[in-house]
């Protein structure tokens, strides 16, 4: 199991056990309520998900880069949508 395919499975690992759905995951890390995940709400999610501190910016950026289709920097519910479907086939 490739690195990200790791970090993937801890996230969907970590909404599945803690949360009614991945609605629910968002809002509780979408922490200024504005319906979008910024690089420091991911990096709390990453946490929770007990991905390394080592590497939580690092992935948290990279998260930003694969799932960003604005361009705004930030993941809104739509694309961390997308994010959870990919991770969940």
């Amino acid at each position: 199991m490739s690195t990200k395919e790791t970090i993937l499975n801890k996230i969907q690992i970590l909404i599945t056990k803690h949360f009614d759905s991945p609605e629910n995951a968002f809002q509780f890390f979408d922490e200024n309520g504005n319906g979008k995940l910024s690089k420091k709400e991911i990096q709390n999610l990453l946490k929770e998900a007990e991905i390394s501190g080592f590497i939580r910016g690092v992935v948290a950026s990279k998260l930003i880069e694969g799932y960003d289709k604005d361009g705004d920097g930030l993941v809104s519910w739509s694309e961390f949508k997308f994010a959870i479907d990919e991770i969940s086939k």
